[in-house]
């Protein structure tokens, strides 16, 4: 009977594919090839073989099918391929809740990963010394891009004054939202006090420079490679702002905030302990002039002029975000060697190697960490919070059903671009200028 079955032949007119002979799970081909009811199977069986390559002699392994050469895709020789390194649209910056912890820049695992082979790649060999700024030295490469920073946020204060003469800026009574123009936008977004009461709805005002270009303040060392600051001595510190801070401990001198330059490296005497060098060998230090440049001063209220034209208000635009790109471009090139810390609970910002110990952590469940910071490497962000506001369409009007079209900018830009200046590359995937705005609710219902 067994024979009579084997000897069979099949009742279809057309052979069947063979059943993969590589030990894997997957079902035969013929189990997930669609096929038509019009196509016979020799047909779809040599289409499949010139395409995938199963045929005789060919055939894939655990479940892969390999392309042959012959049909893999060669791209035409007239096509133009066009590069951007900005995307076209983009999602808006992530508002982290105040119950979760800021991710690290670095994950954690990778961080592992780096110490390991760093172990593995010092062993054997004699031990190297600290580079600056490690060592206690400056790094010389960067003092003039220090004063570069500091002077450009002087500058970006000053002129940020003037350009609110004229570009209206309304902030929030109840809660710290603020909005570029005239009017506030009508969303309602409001969660200050009473925010129930008034569904949502913000009350606006007039704000300050303060609550667009955020100070973020940080404690002033005399040492950076001191000891920790405890908490018993949290306000005898003075606080500065943290841009200054670290253009301070990176080659700024202030006669009003004095800071220790060592000329000879440290020596080191343990894992975290150290001594000073002997300097008494060493002449008088003279002042050295080649990398300082003049310092600005902050203008008070009183002596702030508005622009008397349009034009003098466009070139004082263009200046104003001249001095926000070199603001940032100069403090990323310091954080990369100066090392900032910042807490992942609190908004709260380190100048330096290790956190201080002041117990001054309000965040969520602070309690269980007796008020201790969890201090992580910071990011640019963390240093200059860019606070984005909803960008103006061209009909200067905001409609709370078509909140889904709009975009977002930092405030500081948004008010160099109502002031007059160009709209920079870097900034037109989150203000979202490509996306056609309806306009009325019944054709944005229609968008797929």
């Amino acid at each position: 009977m067994g024979e009579a079955l084997a000897m069979r032949p099949s009742s279809s007119p057309y052979p069947l594919l063979p059943p993969p002979t590589c030990s894997s799970r997957l079902p035969p081909l013929r189990c997930f090839v669609g096929l038509r009811c019009s196509a016979p199977r020799v047909q779809v069986r040599e289409r499949l073989n010139s395409v995938a390559g199963i045929g005789s002699g060919t055939r894939g392994c655990h479940g892969r099918f390999r392309t042959p050469a012959s049909s893999a895709y060669q791209p035409c020789p007239r096509a133009i391929i066009i590069r951007n390194d900005n995307s076209q649209n983009a999602d808006f910056p992530r508002n982290y809740s105040k119950r979760e912890k800021k991710p690290f820049p670095i994950p954690v695992v990778e961080l592992r990963r780096r110490a390991r082979q760093r172990m593995k790649q010092a062993e054997g060999k004699p031990k190297r010394s600290l580079p600056p700024p490690k060592n206690g030295l400056l790094v010389h490469r960067l003092v003039p891009e220090a004063y570069r920073v500091y002077n450009a946020r002087i500058l970006l204060i000053n002129n940020l004054k003037r350009l609110m003469k004229v570009v209206p800026v309304k902030g929030c009574k109840y809660c710290s939202e603020i909005h570029v123009g005239s009017d506030g936008h009508p969303f309602r977004t409001c969660r200050g006090m009473s925010s129930d009461k008034r569904r949502g709805e913000h009350d606006w005002g007039t704000t300050l420079v303060e609550a667009i270009f955020l100070p973020v303040e940080a404690y002033h060392l005399e040492d950076r490679l001191g000891p920790r600051i405890p908490h018993d001595q949290r306000f005898a510190v003075p606080r500065i702002p943290a841009l200054v801070e670290l253009c301070i401990q990176a080659g700024v001198d202030l006669p009003e905030y004095p800071t220790k330059r060592r000329r000879k490296p440290i020596i080191k005497i343990g894992r975290t302990e150290f001594v000073d060098a002997n300097e008494d060998d060493l002449p008088d230090p003279a002042p050295d002039e080649r990398f300082k440049e003049p310092l600005l001063e902050e203008l008070p209220d009183d002596e702030i002029i508005a622009p008397s034209s349009p034009e003098e208000t466009a070139v004082l635009a263009e200046e104003t975000l001249e001095a926000w790109e070199t603001l940032r471009k100069g403090a990323l090139r310091l954080l990369k060697s100066y090392t900032v810390r910042v807490c992942g609970y609190c908004p709260e910002v380190h100048i330096g190697s290790s956190g201080h110990k002041a117990r001054n952590c309000g965040a969520f469940k602070h309690q269980q960490r007796n008020g201790q910071h969890g201090w992580q490497a910071a990011v640019l962000d963390d240093l200059i919070p860019p606070r984005y506001v909803w960008h103006m369409p061209e009909s200067g009007e905001l409609q709370k059903e078509l909140k889904s079209f709009y975009g977002q900018a930092p405030a500081i830009v948004e008010i160099c671009i109502q002031g007059g200046a160009e709209v920079p590359e870097k900034y037109k995937a989150t203000m979202r200028l490509d996306v056609g705005i309806p306009s009325s609710l019944r054709e944005a219902e229609m968008v797929v």
